[in-house]
């Protein structure tokens, strides 16, 4: 078994003395290799482009001059929706609602007789417009292709 070694007072003090003496010649030869001598030469700009460069931001020349007629501050118009076209699948007329297929896609979509512009039966092909209601998109400004034509 190996007997622990330890050191007198002067030992720790000698060591302490060597580190200080290590740091102390690191710091002189920073000082003289010549790299960032000044707070100044050590800052550091980020440019609008989230670039890292050393030209403080008064200083750069290739800035775009912004003309504020060009700012929007409004949302863009949208274009009008497509007029959908499905084939009614389902219609309880008793109860006044029905499911309408979408001819393009599988996406069904709830209608209500109040939404209805004529009378329609099962199978009929309509068109129609989407709304957002409470359990997902309905169907509104249903009119069969047939009446559609006539108006």
């Amino acid at each position: 078994m190996a007997k622990p070694t330890t050191f007198g007072k002067k030992e720790n003090e000698k060591k302490k003395q060597a580190r200080r003496q290590a740091k102390q010649n690191r710091k002189e030869e920073r000082k003289q290799s010549g790299k960032a001598t000044s707070f100044d030469d050590m800052i550091a700009y980020v440019d609008e482009h989230g670039m890292i460069t050393s030209t403080p931001p008064e200083e750069r020349h290739d800035e775009e001059k912004i003309v504020q007629e060009d700012i929007q501050i409004s949302i863009p118009r949208q274009e009008a929706p497509a007029i959908l076209k499905g084939r009614v699948e389902y219609f309880d007329s008793q109860k006044g609602y029905g499911f309408i297929k979408n001819l393009v896609g599988t996406d069904k979509y709830f209608f209500h007789v109040n939404n209805v512009l004529v009378d329609i039966v099962e199978n009929d092909i309509v068109t129609f417009d989407l709304e957002r209601g409470k359990r997902g998109m309905n169907a509104v400004n249903i009119c069969t292709i047939n009446n559609q034509l006539a108006v």
